[in-house]
């Protein structure tokens, strides 16, 4: 699968914009703030149907519009689509595969699977377990519509109990029969999850170990470490067990919505607490790495690798054996923001691998280098 042509309408700071692309590398260079990391992010919106950098869509509108939109013609086989995502302020965002709308955006997530990596994304280490557990949903969500379908059903029931939960201080009143139907409820839907979870893990860990190998030139082990709650206790029996303190704090204290990964490295040593930034660096380049590996083995076709500005966070050594990794028949078609197109020339040269670059000034293309 590859992306043929892009085109944007008063998206972020471009006012209209049309670019075609080879199947193998494409390259965004340009001083900071010219836009290359908005054309990023605008494949991002085509493939799965949101912003990377900003979950608010009106705030993606170029300022002064009062709409804006995206398209792409993506080849994938023998088949060729047109995708197009488009958004009026105060209105209902629209997105079309050729020319038809969705019904519902869950029903486009993984058609056209993408991985992003970008200087941001060691928010994975530093932040909540939220975030660690928006990586483990997305990627299975792009290879499993159910397991979507099914997250969404948690969340809807999740929000029942915990109002159920808020509204007996403000009534009064607590409904028990309902609790335990809630109960059997999210048990049921949450075991689903967590099932899904752990086979997840058990197959993402080792291609994970092995990209972070190859970065590290086996200087270290790393891990990833499944944290849940069901591990060790039945869900039923948690969500009963602690009812009194759910009533307390009104809200739900145990479940999935709780889950978690521990990435550690050396001995078990807290990645977060005790990892370098280059080993910190490495680990999140290795985790998106094998979240490719694993779209790739579940669709059984290459997604779309997006690297954000990772030039300026690797040495050159590493950036040249990452280059050269990704250019490979492992992967497929990629797409890269540099501020020094020099520099990618240069790279790509001595990898002798081909590559499309386009200059980029003040949210326009001034050409290719």
């Amino acid at each position: 699968m590859w992306l043929k042509y892009l085109s944007v309408l008063n998206f972020k700071n471009y006012t209209e914009t049309s670019i075609e692309f080879l199947p193998q590398t494409n390259a965004f260079t340009g001083l900071n703030g010219s836009g290359k990391t908005n054309l990023l992010d605008a494949i991002h919106y085509l493939s799965l149907c949101k912003s990377y950098f900003n979950p608010i869509d009106s705030q993606n509108i170029k300022k002064g519009e009062d709409w804006f939109m995206v398209q792409g013609d993506f080849d994938k086989s023998t088949m060729q689509d047109s995708v197009s995502c488009s958004l009026k302020r105060n209105q209902k965002k629209q997105f079309k595969r050729n020319k038809k709308e969705y019904a519902r955006l869950a029903d486009h997530i993984g058609l056209f699977p993408l991985v992003m990596i970008s200087p941001n994304d060691t928010f994975i280490i530093m932040d909540t377990s939220e975030e660690r557990r928006k990586f483990i949903d997305n990627v299975i969500s792009q290879t499993d519509n159910q397991y979507l379908d099914i997250l969404i059903s948690y969340n809807r029931i999740l929000m029942q109990r915990n109002s159920v939960l808020k509204n007996i201080r403000l009534t009064g009143v607590f409904d028990l029969g309902l609790m335990e139907v809630l109960n059997l409820q999210l048990t049921e839907i949450g075991q689903r999850i967590f099932e899904r979870r752990k086979e997840f893990i058990k197959e993402f860990l080792p291609e994970f170990q092995r990209y972070y190998q190859f970065l590290s030139n086996d200087s270290e082990q790393v891990n990833l470490v499944y944290e849940s709650q069901l591990l060790s206790d039945d869900f039923l029996t948690l969500l009963s067990s602690n009812l009194a303190k759910d009533r307390m704090l009104e809200r739900t204290s145990v479940g999935l919505h709780k889950d978690d990964l521990q990435f550690t490295i050396h001995d078990g040593l807290s990645l977060k607490k005790f990892g370098s930034q280059g080993q910190q660096k490495s680990f999140v380049i290795a985790l998106k790495l094998a979240q490719y590996s694993f779209l790739k083995s579940k669709k059984k076709f290459k997604p779309l690798l997006l690297l954000d500005d990772i030039f300026d966070k690797l040495d050159e050594h590493r950036t040249k054996k990452l280059m050269k990794l990704v250019s490979a028949d492992e992967f497929g078609q990629i797409f890269l923001t540099d501020t020094d197109g020099e520099r990618i020339q240069r790279i790509f040269k001595e990898i002798d691998q081909p590559i499309r670059i386009f200059d980029i000034q003040k949210g326009g293309i001034n050409g290719e280098v």
